[in-house]
């Protein structure tokens, strides 16, 4: 399904997609500190900015971050330079009583994220098939967090190393109409 715009939105929006062709270019954390400076500047209920990341670039981070990929994810994810775990805390730091909003704040600090790394010419590509209980010990996160994701980052790299069966899905996927979107 080709992508169609029934109304004018940004050239970043428009071109952002889930990409799966990582380059091994290695990526230095002063490439990645923008994207989280961006995430940074996302609203927030109270402005209590719930979202935290871990940031997987050396080796050994890498390594265990992808671990706890399933095997659909790893085959592709285990070729990005960078592996971002994004969770939230669940509770508001002001006093302790539960952030229903910690989730959508935190999706919204992702998308602010995404298309930094977009304007900055890199992908990428979020993921639910991990393990998150092997995340949580693995990276020692506490249980005041909810762990929302793990992100890919990189540069784009050529489709053709990708399995076969990915290649045919390496392209941006179509939208519902706007209109099915609005619920009255």
């Amino acid at each position: 399904m080709e992508r169609k715009y029934n109304y004018e939105i940004m050239d970043l929006i428009q071109s952002r997609w889930s990409p799966r062709a990582f380059s091994e270019e290695k990526l230095s954390r002063e490439e990645i500190m923008p994207l989280i400076e961006a995430a940074r500047f996302a609203p927030s209920c109270f402005n209590e900015q719930p979202w935290r990341f871990i940031i997987a670039i050396d080796e050994e981070n890498l390594e265990k971050m992808r671990n706890v990929l399933m095997p659909g994810n790893q085959v592709w994810a285990n070729k990005a330079p960078v592996l971002l775990l994004i969770a939230a805390k669940k509770t508001f730091t002001y006093n302790n009583k539960e952030n229903f909003w910690h989730m959508f704040d935190t999706g919204t600090a992702w998308g602010f994220l995404s298309l930094e790394a977009q304007r900055r010419g890199l992908i990428t590509h979020a993921m639910g098939g991990f393990d998150m209980d092997q995340a949580r010990l693995s990276f020692n996160i506490p249980e005041d967090y909810e762990i929302i994701t793990i992100v890919a980052v990189g540069k784009y790299g050529n489709k053709e190393n990708l399995d076969p069966k990915l290649q045919t899905r390496e392209h941006p996927d179509g939208r519902m109409e706007t209109e099915k979107l609005i619920l009255k």
